[in-house]
């Protein structure tokens, strides 16, 4: 499906659910900052729409890990759409998990865990290292430092799925950190938001297990990552 075709989906079949999850953003952003798109028309665009144009390369019934929740963007879109899916929030920021349950809570949504952690700590925790089908992100970091984030999380036949603007810089150079860390880009699919906005889904394929050593951890993936 198109943007278009998922921006009606959402505003005419899902309109309840979302305007309450839209309501419980923008009164938690007050507080905590989530988001600086205030306006409905672009949350539903850019948070909602964009979210949901991903669907299609979550397998049904998958166990889902998102790496940096924030806002919630993109599982909650997501959940709405798909009750199929189960999903473990990795979120750093105390507050934001704070926000995150009350989403969960508010709009009822069963199978999504949100878990107060760093990325690299629990991809080196054997609860979560290479137990998911699906690993997502938005926004959190360039592509070869969110692969040492994303990837240790996910097992050999899963997919991570970053969520990106104009990337093709940021492919070009994470092509090594990809290798290295067990996956290849199986799609690059880039997309126009309803508003005109280029957008770009990156979907990396797991195909080897990731050597033990990664995520490095203190800092390393953002300040020295794989090149």
């Amino acid at each position: 499906m198109t943007a278009d075709i998922y921006l009606k989906k959402i505003e005419d079949d899902y309109k309840q659910r979302f305007e309450e999850f839209k309501n419980i953003l923008l009164n938690y952003n007050n507080k905590f900052n989530l988001t600086a798109i205030t306006d409905e028309k672009s949350i539903y665009i850019k948070h909602f729409c964009d979210s949901a144009v991903g669907e299609g390369y979550f397998p049904e019934n998958s166990e889902v890990v998102e790496i940096g929740s924030g806002g919630g963007f993109p599982s909650i879109p997501l959940k709405i759409l798909r009750e199929d899916l189960k999903f473990t929030l990795i979120e750093s920021t105390g507050k934001k998990c704070a926000y995150l349950n009350d989403v969960v809570d508010k709009l009822k949504l069963n199978c999504v865990q949100v878990l107060n952690a760093r990325a690299e700590d629990a991809g080196k925790d054997k609860n979560y290292r290479e137990k998911f089908d699906v690993a997502v992100a938005r926004a959190v970091a360039r592509l070869n430092t969110l692969s040492e984030y994303c990837l240790p999380l996910v097992k050999v036949g899963g997919r991570f799925i970053a969520y990106k603007g104009d990337c093709g810089e940021e492919i070009e150079e994470a092509l090594k950190a990809v290798k290295v860390l067990g996956g290849e880009i199986e799609k690059v699919e880039s997309y126009l938001l309803p508003d005109g906005e280029k957008r770009t889904l990156v979907v990396i394929k797991k195909t080897a297990h990731t050597p033990v050593k990664y995520p490095r951890g203190q800092g390393k993936e953002r300040k020295s990552p794989i090149v």
